[in-house]
């Protein structure tokens, strides 16, 4: 890529003055050939080919964030579906497994591996059973190790017994943690619709239509689109527009030209830009902050939702122009615990439980990384799910649901998660019981939309 010298120092002042960084280079790695009836001989198999794919992939990107001057934040590793090598084996073997997986990601100092996964969004085969019994011990267990799960797609509707499971699973997960604030759930998502390119955490897996490895790229550019909107305080909508797309394709660029010198060095294809939008918790690095600069006093206040589809609109059409490899979820993030204009806006009691819904139909990626009241029921847990993963039904987009009910806390109170997954108000939860639509179980139908052929 030809990049010219006004370009590199347009990136120079992002990266010392509105905190861009890529967020992550993650390796997507397949694991197919790994089966094996013998389980002993199947976690070595697992092992040795992570670690021989990943084994330059720290340094690697050490080495270019320091020749290039941009920081990459993240280095992580995405398997193929961990439930697919599960067939016959045993919920202990499968806890072993994700043992293995966290061993395989500490000795590479890889910071999470995702792709403990199942897709059963239209059934449950036995393998993928036995890797929903396992997940709380093996996300109580693994420090690295994350986990997602398809319930629903557009094509198929939402398999409302793994629904329930779901909230069952997080219930659990969160109780098996709860002296970590029940941060076990925040390593897990649960999806409708999931691409299989998406280099982000906790969603990452290395999909079905992928080749043997491939490095895929996310940035993070939240602080570089709020400082360019502060510059036109008076532009009307139009105008904002168009300098959230020219920053995006600026953002994108950059972003690219490092994942590509990275996939290189490693010999591995290079795969997608991830367009996302995905805040930190520095000082003006938020999402929520590029809406109240658009014009609202306070996110979750009415006008929110046009706002951010606005935004959202604009990040990808910029991006788009600017890579030929636009994948993963290519969006904007809105987790609540990493986004301290999120924080705010739930504090000052603008931003709710029902808004954050109603702003996932017009962006990525759903309820994340929120934190609710302990007490909250499996049931309840399920609810929530399903209202998510209808808004991906039925809109034809990715949605998912990452919550946190963190046992023993009420609504109004503080948590705290540390790092780069932040700190969060406790969110309650509605009253009124859900448990008869959880429990009838069976499948809502795909809808109308999905007869597209």
């Amino acid at each position: 890529m030809a990049i010219a010298f006004t370009e590199i120092q347009e990136t120079i002042r992002m990266v010392e003055m509105e905190h861009l960084d890529i967020r992550t280079v993650t390796m997507g790695i397949s694991l197919k050939d790994c089966a094996d009836p013998d389980f002993d001989k199947l976690k070595q198999k697992v092992f040795n080919k992570i670690t021989t794919y990943a084994k330059d992939l720290q340094v690697t990107a050490n080495q270019v964030a320091e020749e290039y001057g941009v920081p990459i934040i993240n280095k992580r590793i995405a398997i193929s579906p961990v439930a697919d090598l599960l067939g016959n084996a045993t919920k202990e073997q499968a806890i072993e497994l994700a043992k293995t997986l966290d061993l395989a990601a500490k000795q590479l100092n890889i910071d999470f591996i995702g792709g403990y996964s199942a897709l059963v969004h239209k059934g449950i085969s036995k393998g993928e059973q036995i890797l929903l019994d396992a997940l709380p011990e093996a996300l109580s267990q693994t420090e690295r190790v994350c986990s997602s799960i398809s319930v629903a797609t557009t094509r198929t509707g939402i398999n409302m017994d793994a629904v329930a499971q779901m909230g069952k699973i997080i219930k659990k997960t969160a109780e098996l943690t709860k002296d970590q604030n029940s941060i076990g759930c925040a390593k897990l998502v649960v999806f409708c619709n999931p691409v299989e390119d998406n280099p982000f955490m906790a969603g990452a897996f290395h999909g079905a239509g992928e080749g043997e490895a491939v490095l895929s790229v996310g940035v993070s550019g939240p602080g570089v689109v709020l400082n360019a909107l502060k510059k036109y305080p008076d532009a009307d909508l139009g105008e904002v527009s168009d300098v959230i797309k020219k920053t995006a394709f600026k953002i994108t660029r950059a972003g690219e030209l490092i994942g590509r010198v990275v996939a290189e060095r490693l010999k591995v294809p290079f795969g997608i830009m991830d367009l996302s939008l995905a805040p930190t918790n520095a000082m003006n690095d938020s999402v929520a902050e590029i809406l109240e600069e658009i014009g609202l006093e306070r996110v979750g206040t009415h006008g929110t939702i046009a706002a951010l589809a606005l935004m959202n609109d604009a990040v990808k059409k910029g991006g788009a122009m600017a890579s030929s490899y636009v994948g993963g979820l290519s969006g904007a993030f809105i987790p609540v615990s990493e986004d301290n204009g999120m924080i705010r806006g739930i504090e000052d009691n603008a931003l709710t439980l029902p808004k954050l819904e109603a702003m996932t139909c017009v962006c990525s990626v759903g309820l994340d990384m929120i934190a609710l009241e302990g007490d909250a029921s499996p049931e309840t847990l399920g609810a929530i799910i399903a209202d998510e993963a209808a808004i991906g039904m039925i809109n034809k987009k990715t949605t998912a649901v990452r919550v946190i009910p963190v046992i023993g806390k009420n609504a109004g109170e503080i948590v705290e998660f540390g790092g780069l997954l932040g700190r969060a108000p406790i969110i309650g939860v509605n009253k009124f019981s859900s448990n008869k639509l959880i429990q009838r179980g069976g499948r809502i139908p795909a809808p109308i939309q999905a007869l597209t052929n």
